[in-house]
């Protein structure tokens, strides 16, 4: 198999370190840029009263937590990649046939997708760790509250404004920025490192979940990294698991969204498993779409069952 030298020349552990220190300086500078704009909207301290969901809070909060995924994930690698690394962004992105089409099947993939790994979500949710671990699960229970109140910080809608800017920083610039840095960067060095495509989208899906550093929703993460990965491996193009990921994103905000309305009584929130019978149904439901996607990408002009991006 041909590997792809998508992203660096170096050697693949040294562009992984490099890429891991553009990407952790990029965060670094947009949070105190975001801080510094934030501030010029809020009277009071920012970091402290995010737990207390003060009024006022949402769009400095959003323009905080923005800017750290634009500056970090999506300016930062893409200075390295042209500046630094020398290589072409266009690769990433190739002219397609039929790509609308595609998108259509990821967006029903995500629906199906969604149900059938929502047994996982919920064991993981309620996860017990053993007697000798119980201060690691103490350290998780507590990472875990204070992630679950910056969410509910975040998507404190109090109008449809609100829900945009939302849509905008808690689902479009993720999926563009994770994207480029796990699957674009990542999925591509682990590749061209150890020759195994399979072991390159989960070890690139491990370190998606991971770096989110919320164990309580490790496993869905996960899956959902691995589901990202295949989707780029069989359609060599980036533009289709950014599109899944800010589906997944944004469908989880709308949701919150029309749940808090009162416009729905489900509550995505709440991590329960769906109803058996609806697993089942959606578990065949996702196979067939990801063996339809996949025929689909095989049967692109010049294309291959084994595409290297």
């Amino acid at each position: 198999m041909s590997v792809p030298n998508l992203v660096s020349d170096r050697s693949p552990l040294l562009s992984l370190l490099i890429i891991l220190l553009n990407v952790f300086l990029g965060v670094v500078v947009g949070q105190v840029l975001g801080i510094e704009m934030a501030s010029l909207l809020y009277d009071g301290n920012l970091l402290n009263d995010i737990q207390s969901n003060r009024p006022g809070i949402y769009v400095p909060l959003l323009i905080m937590l923005g800017s750290g995924t634009l500056i970090g994930f999506i300016i930062f690698p893409i200075v390295h990649l042209v500046a630094i690394e020398r290589k072409r962004i266009s690769p990433f992105f190739p002219h397609q046939h039929k790509t609308l089409f595609a998108l259509f099947l990821v967006m029903a993939l995500g629906l199906t997708f969604i149900i059938t790994i929502s047994p996982l979500a919920e064991w993981n949710m309620n996860m017990e760790f053993p007697n000798f671990l119980k201060g690691v699960e103490s350290w998780a229970r507590e990472a875990e509250d204070k992630a679950a109140e910056l969410t509910k910080a975040m998507t404190s809608f109090a109008s449809v404004g609100d829900l945009v800017l939302g849509l905008i920083v808690i689902a479009l610039l993720p999926a563009i920025g994770e994207e480029l840095v796990f699957r674009g960067l990542f999925q591509n060095e682990f590749f061209r490192g150890s020759g195994n495509i399979h072991l390159s989208i989960w070890m690139a899906a491990i370190v998606f979940s991971a770096i989110h550093l919320q164990f309580y929703g490790f496993v869905p993460r996960l899956l959902l990294g691995a589901l990202f990965g295949y989707l780029y491996y069989w359609s060599g193009n980036l533009l289709i698991p950014m599109f899944a990921h800010f589906f997944n994103n944004a469908f989880g905000v709308i949701m919150v969204y029309l749940h808090r309305q009162e416009i729905t009584e489900l509550n995505v929130e709440d991590n329960v498993a769906a109803p058996l019978q609806y697993v089942i149904l959606n578990a065949a439901l996702t196979a067939g779409l990801l063996y339809y996607i996949w025929r689909h990408y095989r049967q692109q002009p010049g294309q291959t069952s084994d595409p290297s991006y």
